[in-house]
């Protein structure tokens, strides 16, 4: 076999595996949960909610007395509903009803093709769907953490039943994070190059359309984003950039989380307060502290 054949054959191999090794290496890790919000002394029903595609979201959901709100809680890229339990507890404590599930290939939900940030953003409007038929009339937050934070960004672009939305260590743009993930000095630029363009044609929507630096400005909601001074994931700047590009600046409200590193759930569970008294505020309601439920 002469040299000019044998490239042509490694070419040809090369461009056969490259969608198969991208997709083994974007894919969520599923992580299955162990316990319940029983743990916590939370009451609790397992839901099964329907997603596009026949899939099924496992979900929890956690009413409180008399609750006139809802917390839709949305967890990241490779995360569960469990992991955002901590994150529940005072707001479930202070009187809000609190809805936790799994995105599709996460957690106990139905495995898809792939996950992306539309698709993380289908799953919450199918959850707020049931909501919608369950509670009517209930006012609705979503907070999100990374991948979810976007996606309850994404939401509240195109939905107009989100009363209010908290992004919690939320990047800017997917090209910012791609970029920073694929700065490697061993991978040439036409190759990052093409696998973005590669991971665009397969979710179907273009980065620029569904950044949330961008889809910020089509917000109507109050917002609050909360982002860690020492993340290394996602850097705190891009909590900047969404801020720079809101239209309402009056409605959107920044929080620096002194030494809360991406995944410092517990630095953000010492923020409730605060996120609490943001709630109370933006919609004018007044939730119960966790001594006077009953």
């Amino acid at each position: 076999m002469d040299l000019f054949l044998l490239l042509t054959v490694v070419l040809a191999c090369l461009l056969l595996c490259f969608p198969l090794i991208l997709h083994r290496v974007y894919r969520a890790p599923r992580i299955i949960e162990q316990s319940t919000p029983a743990a916590l002394g939370m009451n609790f029903s397992e839901q099964w909610l329907s997603s596009v595609n026949g899939k099924q979201l496992f979900s929890w959901f956690l009413p409180a007395n008399n609750s006139r709100c809802t917390l839709v809680i949305v967890h990241g890229w490779g995360a569960n509903a469990e992991m955002m339990l901590p994150l529940a507890q005072p707001f479930y404590a202070a009187g809000m009803d609190v809805l936790l599930y799994d995105a599709r290939n996460h957690g106990r939900s139905d495995r898809d093709s792939f996950s992306s940030l539309p698709r993380f953003a289908e799953d919450l409007g199918c959850a707020l769907d049931w909501l919608q038929q369950r509670s009517p009339g209930h006012q609705l937050v979503v907070l999100g953490h990374s991948l979810g934070a976007a996606a309850a960004i994404l939401s509240a672009s195109r939905r107009h039943d989100i009363d209010l939305v908290i992004g919690l260590s939320g990047f800017a743009h997917p090209n910012l994070l791609m970029k920073r993930h694929l700065d490697k000095p061993w991978l040439p630029r036409f190759m990052r190059t093409q696998i973005l363009n590669y991971i665009q044609h397969v979710i179907g929507f273009r980065f620029e359309d569904i950044a949330p630096m961008n889809r910020i400005s089509e917000l109507r909601c109050p917002v609050l984003l909360a982002h860690g001074t020492e993340d290394k994931v996602v850097p705190i700047s891009d909590m900047q950039l969404i801020q720079q590009n809101a239209t309402d600046k009056q409605s959107m409200t920044i929080m620096a989380v002194e030494g809360a590193q991406h995944d410092s759930i517990e630095h953000f569970h010492d923020q409730s307060d605060k996120l609490l008294a943001f709630i109370q505020q933006k919609l004018s309601i007044t939730p119960l502290s966790s001594k006077h439920r009953e």
